[in-house]
């Protein structure tokens, strides 16, 4: 009975060491900027789980759902990667657990909406981003819960009207912008 229970707890650490992915403290990043282990020429290719890291590299680059935690063991951050880049969802959480924000990647350019928030939970900002770049409507808040800013992207550059406001609401400037450059100030 005494080895038929030993059997199997030690087959449960090798089956949970296998599912878990390896665990490599000798990793480097190169001046090609693939991963190596130290003592290899071939870029390095398995599952890793090192320190608050865990994810999959293929061929000495980052491939998968890529998840970073805080050394406290909360969730920090989750992220997918394709062909090197940034692809689907990321999401980010603060140390207390609050949703830190949620943002959108396709090919490594920022695309759909993004909402951040403060670690009290008040709204930080939201908006879209399309290429890469701000686009469309975009508000911006003090951590208070203030409106700080609100206006219009277009290509990553404020046009139209922008109104901002200082942490205690009153209105700090307002203007109306032309390819990220203020054309009148009201």
């Amino acid at each position: 009975m005494k080895h038929i229970l030993t059997s199997i707890v030690l087959m449960v650490f090798l089956f949970s060491g296998l599912v878990l992915g390896e665990t490599i403290d000798s990793l480097e990043y190169r001046g090609d900027g693939l991963i190596y282990e130290k003592s290899s020429d071939v870029p390095f290719t398995g599952n890793l789980t090192r320190g608050t890291d865990q994810g999959t590299i293929r061929n000495g680059k980052k491939e998968g759902l890529w998840v970073y935690y805080y050394d406290n063991g909360q969730l920090w951050t989750k992220e997918t990667i394709k062909d090197g880049k940034l692809d689907g969802p990321w999401v980010e959480y603060h140390e207390n657990g609050q949703l830190s924000s949620k943002r959108n990647y396709k090919d490594g350019k920022e695309v759909g909406p993004w909402v951040s928030y403060y670690d009290n939970g008040q709204l930080d900002y939201k908006g879209t981003y399309k290429d890469g770049y701000q686009e469309g409507p975009w508000v911006e808040y003090h951590e208070n819960g203030q409106l700080w800013s609100k206006g219009t992207y277009k290509d990553g550059k404020e046009v139209g009207p922008w109104v901002y406001y200082d942490d205690d609401g009153q209105l700090w400037f307002k203007g109306t912008f032309k390819d990220g450059e203020v054309i009148v100030e009201d």
